[in-house]
């Protein structure tokens, strides 16, 4: 079963908001318990903490619940565990690199590899206001979509 890891900063906003979608993704393809999704930052400043309430609510009007989601940060052995590891901008990108054995560098991409026409980068909203936190998401339901379709031709279904 693959494991796919969407990892940010302090894991409170993007990364958990990733997580959560595509999750969301997975259930009308009845493919959710044939993948295994977690998310993690690399800082441990909101360990076991909820995602961030403004990312929470724009998730809530798209139908879609994190509040059970707790904060974690990236462990050792997530390397060995996860097949998939994105990273929602190129900063997490690098630590991650950094934090990782090289043998599993070659798991690490940035979130929106598939999805090149909205940039390298999800923007951080965690200071951001509520218009913030819906552009994000907009741009994470787009990049989730195209990650899903990806690994539904090359990995999860080949």
């Amino acid at each position: 079963m693959p494991g796919i890891l969407f990892v940010c900063l302090g894991n409170t906003c993007r990364s958990p908001s990733a997580q959560a979608v595509f999750e969301d993704l997975l259930i009308p393809r009845n493919i959710a318990d044939m993948v295994v999704v977690d998310s993690a930052g690399t800082t441990d400043y909101h360990v076991g903490e909820p995602p961030c309430e403004t990312m929470q609510q724009a998730a809530r009007r798209r139908g879609i619940e994190m509040s059970h989601l707790r904060s974690r940060q990236v462990q050792p052995d997530d390397f060995e565990r996860f097949d998939f590891i994105f990273a929602m901008d190129r900063a997490n990108l690098d630590d991650l690199r950094w934090l990782a054995p090289p043998e599993h560098h070659h798991k690490i991409k940035l979130f929106l590899e598939y999805a090149p026409d909205l940039g390298p980068d999800v923007p951080d909203p965690y200071y951001g206001g509520r218009n913030q936190a819906e552009q994000v998401m907009d741009i994470i339901e787009d990049g989730a979509l195209a990650l899903l379709e990806h690994l539904l031709k090359t990995e999860i279904c080949p």
